[in-house]
């Protein structure tokens, strides 16, 4: 399917006096970064906008201005007519709630980076060579004339920091990096940003990491590193509406693994995987063997089943992929 131009998504955005904006479930920085970076330059430009999203936002990000005006579902009276998607490959991942929400407004517009995406929008946007969306957005802004004040650059700059992996993914460009020098010159105070998103770690997801590197188990010549985290475990913690982004990257960290897998039973009989990739492998088609999906380095799916089954399916595929790139 065909992209729309970028001057044609914002011709459409400066058309409406009223937008509402939304992303995936279980947030990421990408998504947060975007669905804040794009209501502050709304905002700037004289729209009214309204930002929802199924599930809550992790902590780590509720020092990017205007988080706590982010809503769930049943929180908003008024829901604007059109709608806005960002950082999201399909409907199915903006939850049940917010999903039936989106149905009903007369008009979608997609913003997204996965190479997955299936353009369910009314007007459409897909750059899979973006780090970020965070980056679309910030050419988008461009093309709307807006300037880049102190707030879009403190949500985008997060938004890229996190999906490229503090720009050391190979998903990171010199267009990105661009990007960033420009949010950079707008006075951003990176400093603060550092300190929130790397170096202010809720105790809890410490604790969870004590037990991740506690079951760390390797695989297939040492070239995949898998942890586990227990739904009893977490259950004991209080974690289990807890969504950890970093301890997955431990894996990768290892020398000599390839990939790094992290299995979390989220519920009985439920296990939501996640991948990580570190040279040739790609991990967004592992991914997809099990309805998941992603990026090439970083990716995850939840799968039906035991996590001793779970992860002896996953494994069994891991090593097919790995075997692939040697024969590559």
């Amino acid at each position: 399917m065909n992209n729309n131009t970028l001057r044609e998504i914002s011709s459409k955005l400066l058309s409406k006096p009223e937008w509402l904006i939304t992303g995936h479930i279980i947030p990421d920085g990408d998504c947060v970064g975007s669905v804040l970076g794009l209501y502050h330059v709304l905002k700037a430009v004289g729209k009214e906008a309204a930002m929802l999203l199924e599930d809550p936002i992790p902590e780590t990000y509720s020092f990017i201005e205007g988080a706590q005006l982010i809503k769930k579902p049943g929180e908003i009276k008024n829901i604007p007519d059109s709608v806005i998607c960002l950082d999201c490959s399909d409907l199915g991942r903006l939850g049940d709630k917010t999903g039936k929400i989106v149905a009903g407004c007369s008009e979608c517009i997609n913003i997204d980076h996965h190479m997955t995406n299936n353009y369910f929008g009314d007007l459409n946007y897909v750059d899979s060579g973006a780090a970020a969306t965070g980056e679309i957005i910030i050419e988008l802004l461009g093309c709307m004339g807006a300037d880049i004040n102190t707030n879009v650059a403190q949500a985008l700059f997060s938004a890229l920091v996190t999906d490229s992996g503090s720009f050391m993914n190979n998903n990171t460009t010199a267009a990105t990096m661009k990007k960033a020098a420009v949010l950079l010159e707008s006075g951003l105070d990176i400093n603060k940003i550092r300190i929130n998103l790397f170096e202010s770690k809720p105790e809890l997801e410490v604790l969870l990491l004590q037990y991740a590197l506690n079951s760390i188990s390797f695989h297939c010549g040492k070239k995949v590193a898998c942890m586990r985290l227990l739904y009893e475990d977490m259950k004991e913690l209080g974690a289990l509406d807890f969504h950890p982004e970093g301890i997955i990257d431990y894996t990768r960290r290892i020398q000599g693994v390839e990939i790094g897998i992290l299995f979390r039973e989220i519920a009985p009989g439920l296990v939501k995987v996640g991948f990580r990739a570190k040279n040739m492998a790609d991990v967004a088609l592992l991914a997809q063997n099990f309805g998941g999906g992603g990026h090439r380095q970083a990716a995850g799916a939840k799968i039906s089943g035991g996590i001793d089954e779970v992860m002896q399916k996953v494994l069994t595929k891991t090593e097919e992929v790995l075997s692939s790139c040697k024969d590559s």
